[in-house]
């Protein structure tokens, strides 16, 4: 698959986060396969996960092709640049066409990043996950790879404004490889959460502590943070799918 735009938008990217001095602490990424379809499992913070989450493939040569909601490919300006970076479009009414465009891109040998929560988080916490990852691995025959990232949802994330500003400090940390065989999808789902939920503790805490004093509200309430709980959080959801439902039945009338 040719690549003629993914090469210079890294470049751009890592010359905007020196503008920023952001600060990298990344562990683990020896354990994404030089070659050969992989499955990235990452977790879902904020809105510019995409952009960070690759860079745990950056060390060992691979380019990502996220699995990313419709309406970013229908955006005028982000839509054709999704597309020439071979990103894969999820419609959640009908993703059984991604999934088989994800599967065929796996067993091409590339390497494919999906956020197995589907959605942000806004407890900042790992929310449930959806089986399409699991599934999608097994049926591909490729490993998953567990990616935690931390401090991207200080930048841009759900209920709070943008920050751009100096100085933060990004966390990947990689976990090593699991293989499913889709025997059962849910119970590997579950192992995939465990796995991912041991990451971040471990990336929470050993995250620079000057930088998420208690109160943060960007640190899980169950950390000493005011970020909601896994309750309020889903409480929230659904009043946002209530408020989109509305608008949606309100532009189908007019």
């Amino acid at each position: 698959m040719r690549d003629i735009t993914y090469p210079p938008v890294i470049l751009a990217a890592k010359t905007g986060f020196r503008l920023l001095g952001q600060r990298f602490v990344m562990t683990g990424t020896e354990h994404v396969p030089r070659t050969g379809g992989v499955l990235l499992a990452c977790n879902h913070i904020g809105y510019v996960d995409f952009v960070y989450g690759g860079l745990a493939a950056n060390p060992s040569g691979r380019l990502v092709r996220f699995m990313a909601k419709r309406e970013l490919f229908d955006h005028s300006l982000v839509g054709p640049l999704m597309r020439s970076l071979h990103h894969i479009e999820v419609d959640r009414g009908a993703g059984e066409s991604s999934a088989r465009t994800a599967i065929d891109y796996l067993r091409r040998g590339e390497a494919v990043g999906i956020f197995p929560e589907a959605t942000i988080s806004r407890s900042m916490e790992l929310k449930e996950f959806k089986t399409g990852a699991v599934r999608i691995a097994a049926e591909a025959g490729v490993p998953v790879v567990p990616v935690v990232m931390w401090g991207t949802q200080r930048m841009m994330t759900k209920d709070h404004p943008r920050d751009f500003s100096r100085g933060k400090t990004i966390a990947l940390t990689v976990g090593a490889p699991l293989h499913p065989t889709g025997a059962d999808p849910v119970a590997e789902t579950e192992e995939l959460r465990s796995v991912m939920a041991g990451l971040l503790d471990e990336t929470i805490r050993s995250y620079p502590s000057e930088e998420q004093p208690t109160g943060s509200w960007w640190l899980p309430a169950a950390y000493g943070g005011s970020a909601p709980t896994p309750d309020e959080a889903l409480r929230l959801d659904a009043e946002e799918r209530r408020i989109r439902a509305e608008r949606r039945a309100n532009k189908s009338t007019k």
